[in-house]
């Protein structure tokens, strides 16, 4: 669930667990290309097995930056999303005030 500057109430609570699990799928390689890559390493010298780690190393910490950013994206719009929110409820609050105060007098 993608959280929007529009949202109020509806669809506020357990954004952030949909913003842990938004976007799971990994852009590494699976399935078959793991299992000849396994081939390949047991065949290599130790310098070709560490050039292999390395360039596994860089893609796997770039998904991680990936991954970071859009989390706090989304987070800074569930931040926005709740200031939104607290504002109404704020003026609200003050024009309930309002109206229990002309009631009384």
């Amino acid at each position: 669930m993608a959280v929007t500057g529009d949202e109020t109430e509806a669809g506020t609570s357990g954004d952030l667990t949909a913003c842990q699990l938004q976007n799971t799928s990994s852009s590494l390689p699976q399935g078959g290309a793991e299992t000849s890559t396994q081939g390949f390493m047991k065949s290599t010298d130790p310098l070709q097995k560490r050039e292999h780690r390395l360039m596994k190393n860089r893609e796997a910490a770039r998904e991680c930056r990936r991954k970071k950013k859009e989390y706090v994206k989304c987070l800074e719009n569930r931040v926005a999303v709740l200031e939104n929110q607290n504002k109404t409820l704020i003026e609200e609050l003050r024009s309930l005030k309002d109206i229990y105060r002309h009631k009384v007098e």
